[in-house]
């Protein structure tokens, strides 16, 4: 498949060669554009492939005949979740559970593409800001690739978390303070050694592995896709790179039915997407003080604010947040009546549900898929 970048932004473009960051005109992130339709045809012949995503690679950014660095990741299960549905009176609830993925997370999509890509663009040693599992990913597909990482983290981070990455070989750097903070050191030791910062929509390729998700979604769906996701929203990857793949489906005719409405949910002691959606702001504003037992969700300055606003806007979405005690509590409720073992984003997924139904947002004849981004065991 062969593809440029255009700026998300500015509409500025670029080729596809090399190590691309953000867009250098404005600063905004990068979007990759296909050059071509996948043909419709080739749906036919996914049944054949073998189900991790790359079984989707008309629709990446992978050379022809180029090997991804893969550990297996995707064909996570799309679990029916009955016993909330008696419980809400909803017509259908699925759980994506991307706790099953290689390094226990929806992360090791977009690491998985991102470090593909870097590797092809001569990148030999990776660093990234990590609130958890990205930093698990990237030291786990580093390891795979040959190259070296360093994570900076959270010294709050849960210490699981922090086993799983020095297991991959990775150089932790713990910190005081938030995400934020890490990204400031992460793009530090980036300009002084060399290394390629894979921050969240520093560069182009996270995004694309993201966008998997809602190609296997559509799969598993039989092309029929639900009315409203919910989406635990920090960074913001996974839900930008679901709506552009719904785009992308529709515009490569593999898809004629509208796509789902995206609903974002984010902690109260951290929600700077929800305030931004709720004031009618074009762009968010640093959350002050971000405090939340959902590590992936404490992120106050999401790069992607912009494009997680439009992708909720234009499909008649919305945003919520939730407390920790709600999101904490679901997240056992997963657990007890669907045996999900859900990270605590992925509890606040359910949480968020019961308010879209209080207050009509998501009527309970609709189908919801709810997305469990994270293993539960990761925050033991």
């Amino acid at each position: 498949m062969d593809w440029t970048l255009h700026c998300s932004e500015c509409q500025a473009s670029a080729g596809k060669d090399g190590l691309p960051t953000v867009c250098p005109s404005c600063g905004a992130p990068w979007l990759v554009r296909l050059s071509q339709r996948p043909d419709p045809g080739a749906k036919e012949t996914l049944a054949h492939r073998p189900w991790t995503m790359w079984r989707y690679r008309e629709w990446l950014p992978l050379l022809p005949e180029e090997a991804p660095v893969s550990l297996g990741e995707g064909a996570t299960p799309l679990l029916r979740a009955p016993q909330l549905e008696r419980r809400l009176g909803m017509r259908e609830i699925w759980v994506k559970d991307e706790g099953k993925n290689p390094t226990g997370s929806f992360k090791a999509r977009g690491l998985a593409a991102a470090v593909t890509r870097a590797r092809a663009g001569g990148a030999t040693r990776f660093t990234i800001p990590t609130a958890g599992n990205a930093g698990v990913a990237l030291a786990a597909y580093g390891a795979r690739a040959g190259t070296s990482v360093r994570v900076y983290a959270p010294r709050t981070t849960p210490e699981t978390i922090l086993r799983q990455i020095r297991a991959f070989g990775a150089d932790l750097m713990l910190l005081d303070g938030h995400i934020g903070d890490c990204g400031k050191a992460s793009r530090a030791y980036a300009q002084e050694s060399g290394a390629f910062d894979v921050s969240t929509l520093r560069e182009p390729y996270r995004i694309e592995g993201k966008k998997t998700l809602g190609l296997e979604l559509a799969e598993q769906l039989d092309w029929r896709l639900p009315n409203a996701i919910v989406y635990p929203a920090g960074g913001g990857t996974g839900v930008i790179g679901m709506w552009k793949a719904f785009g992308e489906l529709r515009w490569a005719h593999w898809l004629d039915s509208a796509p789902p409405r995206l609903y974002c949910v984010q902690s109260s002691g951290c929600a700077p997407v929800v305030k931004a959606f709720e004031s009618a702001a074009e762009g968010t504003e640093p959350w002050p003080n971000p405090v939340t037992v959902a590590a992936g969700l404490r992120v106050p300055a999401p790069l992607g604010g912009r494009l997680m606003l439009r992708a909720m806007r234009e499909t008649k979405g919305g945003a919520v947040a939730v407390s920790d005690d709600e999101l904490c509590a679901a997240q056992g409720e997963l657990a007890a009546r669907e045996a999900i073992d859900a990270s605590p984003e992925g509890g606040a997924t359910l949480a968020a549900l019961e308010h879209y139904i209080e207050r009509g947002e998501i009527r309970r004849d609709e189908s919801v898929v709810l997305f469990n981004t994270g293993a539960g065991w990761l925050y033991r």
